[in-house]
């Protein structure tokens, strides 16, 4: 078959945090696509708030280098499992993936998920070891790991042979040997080993027009645009072509703009060939998946297939008593439409109506991806009422099955006790431990999906903040029985008010505060953890009773302990069943579902009988 030899097209994956986005800031600067003077943030190609605020990707985004004659087109995918559906997409782009490794965290749980997407795609790989110059780097033993994986994930001989880069990315160095001063002061090993190993796009000569939309984005002057990478003929601006929809209808559109990736610019132009990745605006109802083909003789290329959803949670209007006071997005219709916005880029989220007009469950890969769906919604005006997370089952053979996570931390050996203990407690079974002799060990276990909702944090507290936490999905389990969820309970406020001084001062003894004073607070608002297991409904709101004698404790200053503001992963991780979290623009509230004190407790009385 022909081929391009001009181009190539290539992914970066890795898991988070070992440098892929830094990758290709070097790339970028090296290849001379800034000026030498110009202004440039690090980290240029995470372009979202959200993204340089939690400092990871969560949006696949291409960008194009110059190396020599031939054009390398770059998509740098996500780190984070939750948003594994943008990896799956971004493969379908390329002809090969640079996996990144870190030279002393090795190959972590995303290592595996992502590679093994690249495996099933049959793509060859480049391997390159980042962060060699660290000091605590095991070059030798991380590419052994990596082997390991590669024999793990059955790749057959042809993908085994796989050349390997030693790098430094945020220095700029790259070498094919492990040793750090032994590094070239630029990337050009990099480059070389990759125009080498990456095959050029190829395609059949003659065919007519194929592209396949993978991901899409959108202009204020031309709409929505669709980033496609064209399989075969050549795709003119303002051609007629056919737009295969999913539905398996064929409609006739117009290609209004054209634009091909050059470094991080969008540049018109006015044929695109085969092999290129490019950008076509003039089809505003277009979705991921679908193909663009020759009017005449329409072909469609087989869609994408996305792993399911594993998680689910409650997204409705905000229903409590201080309701449209911070946001301006408050109606049920303005929810769905913007929730039904979101599903046209996302294709790993999905929708389901409930009973209530007014809520819908969404369900997706993790807690990270559906919070920051819910982050984005709050910083846009809305204000919603969030469910807790709860895990997605199937039925397998008439048996009840669960989604099961590989997880594996990264922690000082002190506490492998109280961390084995943690996940004990949760059903995990573990597959492995590592003691790399530095004072750190690696546990991996294999833990049901629905007993890590609500684990980072106590993971964290008892580690002191020092242990690393990652996981991803394995498989679907029977389901794995009664889990122990929160062992403390919560106390809850019994009347609308603002809060005091006083009342506060008094509650801290009974558990840890979520709210300081002067704070309005309503009947069935969560304002703080209880230290024992049940619930206790509170009044916050209470006054210091004013007499005219003098009394000898007056003058005394009173030390209120700082409350512990929960951010909205926390909060989410936090609440129980019979909780929800209130998001509005400006703050982050816990409550009840059921506001009222003497109806949930009626509730409780009716449980109790029926256990009887």
């Amino acid at each position: 078959m022909p081929a391009r030899e001009d181009i190539r097209n290539v992914a970066i994956v890795a898991h988070v945090d070992h440098g892929k986005t830094t990758l290709v800031d070097a790339m970028l600067w090296q290849s001379g696509s800034f000026r030498e003077n110009q202004d440039v943030a690090e980290r240029v190609m995470d372009s979202m708030d959200l993204e340089r605020e939690k400092g990871i990707t969560i949006l696949a985004k291409n960008t194009a280098v110059r190396h020599g004659g031939t054009k390398i087109n770059i998509v740098d995918t996500p780190g984070h499992a939750d948003f594994g559906g943008e990896v799956e997409r971004a493969l379908r782009m390329v002809d090969g993936v640079l996996l990144l490794v870190d030279a002393s965290e090795g190959p972590l749980p995303q290592t595996r998920f992502v590679l093994r997407k690249a495996l099933e795609a049959r793509l060859p790989v480049v391997l390159v070891v980042n962060k060699v110059d660290r000091p605590d780097a095991r070059v030798d033993e991380v590419v052994n790991e990596v082997y390991e994986l590669f024999l793990d994930l059955d790749a057959d001989e042809s993908q085994i042979e796989f050349p390997i880069v030693y790098c430094n990315a945020r220095a700029g160095t790259a070498g094919l040997t492990a040793d750090p001063s032994d590094l070239e002061s630029t990337l050009e090993p990099l480059f070389d080993t990759l125009l080498r190993t990456i095959p050029p796009p190829s395609f059949e000569d003659g065919h007519p027009l194929q592209a396949l939309v993978a991901n899409l984005d959108a202009s204020p002057y031309v709409g929505r645009l669709a980033i496609c990478r064209i399989a075969n003929g050549t795709v003119r601006k303002g051609q007629q072509i056919g737009w295969c929809r999913i539905d398996g209808t064929v409609e006739r559109a117009k290609v209004t703009e054209l634009y091909v990736t050059e470094a991080l610019d969008r540049v018109d132009a006015e044929e695109a060939g085969p092999g290129e990745i490019v950008a076509i605006a003039g089809i505003p109802e277009v979705t991921i998946g679908e193909t663009l083909a020759d009017p005449d003789d329409p072909r469609a290329l087989p869609v994408v297939a996305v792993d399911e959803p594993s998680l689910s949670m409650t997204i409705g209007i905000n229903s409590s008593p201080v309701a449209g006071q911070e946001g301006s997005k408050l109606t049920a219709p303005m929810v769905r439409q913007r929730l039904d916005q979101e599903l046209v880029g996302n294709v790993s989220l999905r929708v389901v109506a409930t009973e209530r007009p007014d809520a819908w469950e969404v369900q997706g890969r993790g807690e990270l991806q559906l919070a920051v769906l819910v982050e984005l919604m709050r910083r846009e005006g809305f204000e919603l009422t969030v469910g807790k997370p709860e895990v997605v089952t199937r039925e397998v053979e008439g048996k009840v099955h669960e989604p099961v996570e590989r997880v594996a931390i990264d922690a000082p050996e002190d506490y492998i006790g109280v961390l084995t203990q943690l996940l004990a407690l949760r059903k995990g079974r573990m597959e492995q431990m590592v003691n790399h002799g530095t004072g750190w060990v690696r546990l991996e276990y294999l833990v049901p999906a629905r007993g890590l909702i609500g684990f980072r944090t106590e993971f964290l507290t008892e580690t002191r903040g020092t242990g690393i936490l990652h996981h991803v999905f394995d498989r679907y389990e029977p389901w794995h029985g009664e889990l122990r969820t929160r062992p403390s309970g919560s106390l809850v406020a019994d009347r609308r008010g603002p809060t005091t001084t006083f009342a506060l001062l008094n509650l801290q003894e009974r558990g840890s505060l979520f709210v300081g004073p002067g704070v309005e607070v309503y009947e069935g608002m969560v304002v703080g953890e209880n230290a024992r297991a049940e619930d206790l409904d509170v009044n916050a709101t209470k006054e210091k009773k004013l007499t005219n004698i003098r009394s000898s404790t007056a003058e005394e200053l009173v030390r209120l302990i700082p409350p512990r503001p929960l951010s909205l992963e926390q909060a989410l991780e936090f609440i129980r069943d019979d909780e929800c979290v209130e998001v509005t623009p400006a703050s982050i509230r816990l409550r009840k579902v059921e506001l009222s004190a003497s109806k949930r407790q009626q509730a409780a009385s009716r449980r109790a009988r029926a256990r009887d």
